[in-house]
């Protein structure tokens, strides 16, 4: 019985949204076969789950992208977001717009379902514990990305941030970039500022992660290089 309560303890409790009744069902039934995973729930839409009494034991929702209610992708990843839950996007695309716009919303992550069971329970685990999944379409949405709404930040902005966003403290990343920690606090305002004047927020540190991920391919210098004089 007392490994029975250990695993329940340390299961990550999941629920799944899509109107699919297939989908839905072998969902229940995968998760239900997992000791590692606890379900919440199974809904249709976003809107009943949140009205489902599992969703405020919910650590993770797996949500599918185009539901059937009508609603944009984008503003069920919000409306789950603003009621504490993590999202980790399951979908049949696999069109760079629709993840890159499915990321902007907050999503943790982005599978496709084609992905088996073990990936999924793995991704579950990764986004619950705070990190993100970056499954290979993610990876090529973020890196085909060329929309104009990147912000121009100098090389001792990048090094803050890029520090900082590595998971050290400010007072670490100011010590490793050789500032005083207020101007490391003034360089860290001015980039969340400069994404935020752009529409994409950078508030947290999960969040400005995200947008150096979304912009490696054109942040200048890159790690480790310097610029031609």
């Amino acid at each position: 019985m007392a490994a029975d309560v250990s695993e329940q303890e340390t299961a990550a409790r999941v629920a799944a949204v899509d109107d699919d009744p297939m989908v839905r069902a072998g969902f229940a039934a995968w998760l239900a076969d997992r000791t590692d995973l606890q379900v919440t729930a199974v809904t249709a839409t976003v809107a009943e789950f949140l009205d489902h009494p599992g969703a405020a034991r919910t650590d993770v929702v797996l949500l599918d992208l185009n539901l059937r209610d009508g609603i944009e992708p984008a503003d069920n990843i919000a409306g789950l977001r603003a009621a504490g839950h993590t999202v980790l996007v399951v979908s049949v695309h696999t069109d760079p717009g629709l993840v890159l716009s499915a990321l902007e919303a907050g999503a943790a992550g982005y599978l496709v379902k084609k992905d088996d069971g073990d990936v999924l329970a793995e991704a579950v685990h990764t986004v619950a514990s705070g990190g993100n999944v970056i499954s290979p379409e993610m990876a090529f949405a973020i890196s085909r990305d060329r929309r104009p709404d990147r912000p121009r930040l100098s090389p001792k902005e990048l090094a803050v941030i890029r520090t900082y966003a590595s998971g050290v403290t400010l007072a670490a990343t100011a010590r490793r970039v050789g500032i005083a920690y207020g101007t490391a606090r003034e360089y860290l305002d001015r980039v969340k500022k400069k994404y935020e004047r752009v529409g994409r927020p950078a508030r947290t540190k999960l969040e400005l992660a995200a947008r150096l991920q979304e912009d490696a391919d054109t942040l200048d210098p890159p790690p480790g290089k310097r610029p031609t004089p």
